[in-house]
């Protein structure tokens, strides 16, 4: 009985690793075929600032992880992407944790036929948008374009 219980305990253990192990792959596979690794700025020529634009970067780490990270000039943090799906349309929905402000953010990112890359939408995890349609919902005016830097 006991040999038996070992055996199908060491069985989940491995179903369990394996499982992580797919959806790291997966996560990767997709941002990566989307098109979505690299630096994104709005103006590539100019330096990170907070008020002028921010460089913004996907990376894929040797662990499978994948990363954001956010060059304001004067600040600078790195977060990780939890999941990314492709809906119909071709818009990538990103959820990316925050440990800093202790949540999760999702966006809806699209990529234009020239290339460049826009925010469509970017809600919290409680539902409150701060992009709603392309258009910050403070002023209601759209979303920039990014251009890739890389």
């Amino acid at each position: 009985m006991m040999r038996c219980l070992s055996r199908w305990t060491t069985a989940a253990l491995l179903w369990v690793a394996f499982i992580s192990l797919a959806r790291a792959e997966t996560l990767a596979a997709t941002v990566e075929q989307w098109g979505l690794l690299g630096s994104w700025a709005v103006d590539c020529a100019v330096r990170p600032d907070r008020d002028k634009g921010a460089l913004l970067t996907y990376e894929i780490r040797k662990d499978g992880r994948v990363m954001y990270r956010r060059n304001f000039g004067d600040a600078r943090d790195e977060n990780e992407v939890v999941s990314a799906t492709v809906n119909a349309e071709g818009l990538l929905n990103v959820m990316v944790y925050f440990p800093s402000l202790h949540q999760a953010r999702e966006f809806g990112l699209l990529l234009d036929k020239d290339g460049s890359l826009r925010a469509i939408y970017n809600r919290s995890e409680r539902g409150e948008y701060t992009i709603r349609d392309g258009k910050y919902v403070a002023s209601g005016a759209p979303t920039p374009t990014q251009q890739r830097c890389d």
